[in-house]
């Protein structure tokens, strides 16, 4: 049963890691089990060999915690494989309430990462404004078109997987600014095994050297890093916006013409401008059901002890 609640959580992140804008690493925070995977992975390092020659394979396997690891990544891989496409239906036919959906959860999701911090300084609200500054700064860069090859596929894995790791930095919306997330997400969709090998070559060895230093910061200057990573997800909300306004497209890998530059607008701007219904009631019902999983989610994880 434990190792079940820990795949549905690895499904949420990899539902959130396919979106532009939301980040896996806010769901593992919220669901409580960011602390136990980032150690886990900083245990996969060299000294694991001299584990499998004294113990052998089962114990290494133990040691880094490998049926909690697996849950995890099982539950992310299997979000990324089946609902890339309803995701990308859903974005594209019902773009508001989604987004709306996303809005409210990552509002939530900060109020609940504020309480785990003992106390703010002046230091720590310094922190939280640089990491509010600095996502909103990586949300307003006009994307780049990086050629589709195995090495930048390579890397853009590498430092995708980084930002899916952190709550707040979304690693499709790297991916994005890459311009690279519709050739991997077309690749999941269809199952492309080069591209998505090459692609997570690149996401284990992002992983394996990023999860170390954020284990350390978080052991050493926990407060500290939570109001960085807090201010990192706030100032995501510019691009989680519901109501915009396409300044400029760009041509996918298919042909076909998608956004490329937007503009906020009020939802009253928005129907003036692009003549379409802003759906306010919608974008209302779906931003408190994103709260209200949010809140639901922080009830479940407090009730369960550590061991649970």
């Amino acid at each position: 049963m434990k190792y079940l609640l820990t795949y549905l959580k690895g499904m949420a992140m990899g539902a959130a890691d396919v979106v532009p804008g939301v980040s896996g690493g806010t769901i593992a925070f919220i669901t409580g089990i960011l602390d136990t995977l980032l150690d886990s992975i900083r245990r996969i390092n060299p000294s694991l060999i001299k584990v499998i020659r004294a113990q052998g394979i089962k114990a290494a396997f133990i040691h880094i915690n490998g049926p909690f690891l697996i849950a995890v990544f099982g539950g992310i891989l299997t979000s990324i494989f089946t609902f890339a496409k309803l995701i990308s239906y859903l974005l594209e036919t019902h773009p508001i309430p989604v987004w709306s959906f996303f809005f409210g959860l990552i509002i939530i999701s900060v109020v609940h990462m504020l309480k785990q911090v003992s106390g703010f300084s002046l230091a720590r609200l310094l922190l939280f404004a640089i990491g509010a500054a600095l996502a909103w700064g990586i949300t307003m860069l006009n994307p780049v078109t990086l050629e589709v090859n195995y090495l930048n596929v390579f890397l853009g894995g590498s430092i995708a997987i980084c930002a899916m790791l952190l709550p707040g930095i979304s690693g499709s919306f790297i991916l994005l600014l890459l311009g690279l997330y519709t050739s991997v997400l077309h690749a999941a969709k269809s199952f492309d095994i080069t591209i998505l090998a090459m692609f997570g070559l690149g996401c284990v060895c992002g992983l394996l050297s990023f999860s170390h230093l954020l284990s350390a910061l978080l052991r050493k200057y926990h407060d500290a890093t939570i109001m960085f990573l807090t201010g990192l997800m706030l100032g995501t909300l510019g691009k989680i916006w519901p109501w915009k306004e396409v300044l400029t497209w760009r041509e996918n890998s298919h042909g076909k013409m998608v956004p490329l530059l937007e503009q906020n607008l009020s939802p009253l701007q928005f129907e003036a401008v692009t003549g379409q219904p802003a759906y306010i009631l919608w974008a209302v019902i779906a931003m408190v059901f994103g709260i209200a999983l949010v809140w639901g989610l922080e009830r479940f994880a407090g009730s369960k002890s550590p061991n649970e």
